[in-house]
């Protein structure tokens, strides 16, 4: 009986110590790793104006599957959209292992006056940037490694929608709500409203925009 109570203990310590992402964890991650100080966001005239946020890796796992035991085995919370989304077909990892420089922007400071837009006009502004859209396992990957997120935060991840077995095209939001780590789903369609104070994460183009792309692209957001 003692063996097995022991035994049952040792379980237990494993599972506490590997959930990183309960919300008790988080609190202490965010004592251990230094967050950047926050700042007011400024309107930016090109790609170069953005400081790369974060460099993570992809293709660390060979499957979808051991990708989705990872958050298990972590403790992190994912919602529904987000469990079904990770469980289709059109999910899927990349067959190597990369690097992937990653940029934060927000809808404002694409230059969007108004309170809110669609999807597709940030997509498309953020491409005229000299951005791109991510891979979706960008989104699972950063929750794993993006442990010491402030509370409050929520990262919109700017990836081709995939659709649900409903149907339903669906995005992924990378979120501290206070309660623990979480990946949860979001509308994904291309006139969904969009916040301006929304903040996206996009990768930084591999082609740097020749002098001519950026010339253009700064007078064509010039005021008429």
């Amino acid at each position: 009986m003692l063996s097995l109570l022991c035994a049952a203990c040792l379980v237990q310590l494993a599972r506490t110590a590997s959930a990183q992402c309960a919300a008790r964890d988080v609190r202490q991650n965010q004592l251990t790793f230094k967050s950047p100080s926050a700042q007011a966001p400024q309107p930016i005239k090109s790609a170069r104006d953005v400081a790369t946020w974060r460099t993570i890796a992809i293709g660390s796992f060979a499957d979808p599957i051991r990708l989705r035991n990872a958050l298990h085995g972590m403790g992190c919370n994912v919602g529904g959209q987000a469990a079904e989304i990770l469980a289709r077909p059109a999910f899927t990892v990349s067959p190597q292992k990369k690097d992937v420089e990653l940029v934060v922007v927000s809808p404002a400071q694409l230059g969007f006056a108004s309170d809110t837009t669609t999807l597709a006009d940030v997509y498309a502004r953020a491409r005229e940037f000299g951005f791109e859209l991510v891979a979706a396992e960008v989104g699972p990957q950063l929750r794993i490694q993006y442990l010491d997120q402030p509370m409050g935060e929520f990262l919109v991840i700017g990836m081709e929608p995939i659709k649900t077995w409903s149907g339903e095209p669906v995005i992924l939001n990378v979120a501290n709500g206070g309660a623990g780590l979480i990946l949860i789903g979001q509308d994904g369609r291309a006139e969904a409203g969009i916040p301006a104070t929304s903040r996206f994460v996009f990768a930084r183009s591999r082609q740097p925009l020749s002098s001519r792309e950026f010339v253009e692209q700064a007078a064509a957001r010039l005021p008429r």
